[in-house]
C-alpha cells in the first residue's frame, strides 16, 4: 500500500489521500490537516482573559476555533454538525469535554 495525495486545499490546509490494499480489496480515503498552529493560537487566547472580556463587552465572544478535520470527525463519528443550529448544545458539550477543550479560545465554559 502506498498512500497518494489526490487533493490539497491551500485555503484550509486539508490534504485528501487515497490508498488501496489489494489483499483485502479495501480502499482508504483520508483527510489530514496540520492543526498545531491553530491549537497553539487557541491556547494563547485561552490564557488571554482580556481577549474574552473585550469580546463579551462588544457583544461577541470567540468561544472556539474548530479545524476542518475535527468538524468532519464530529459529523462522521457523533453525527454532530457544527453548522446546524439545532446541534449547538451537542457542540458545546463536546467543546467542554476534557477530550476537546483544546479547541476552545476561552478558559470558561461555553
Amino acid at each position: 500500500m502506498s498512500k497518494r495525495v489526490v487533493d490539497y486545499d491551500p485555503f484550509t490546509g486539508v490534504t485528501t489521500t487515497f490508498d488501496y490494499d489489494p489483499f483485502s480489496d479495501t480502499t482508504y480515503v483520508g483527510r489530514e490537516q496540520l492543526i498545531e498552529p491553530a491549537l497553539d493560537r487557541n491556547k494563547a487566547l485561552q490564557n488571554d482573559t482580556e481577549y474574552s472580556r473585550k469580546g463579551i463587552k462588544n457583544d461577541w465572544w470567540h468561544e472556539a476555533f474548530i479545524p476542518n478535520v475535527i468538524i468532519e470527525k464530529w459529523k462522521n463519528e457523533f453525527g454532530v454538525d457544527v453548522f446546524n443550529k439545532d446541534h449547538v448544545k451537542k457542540v458545546k458539550k463536546l467543546l467542554n469535554s476534557p477530550e476537546y477543550k483544546y479547541l476552545k479560545t476561552t478558559a470558561g465554559t461555553v
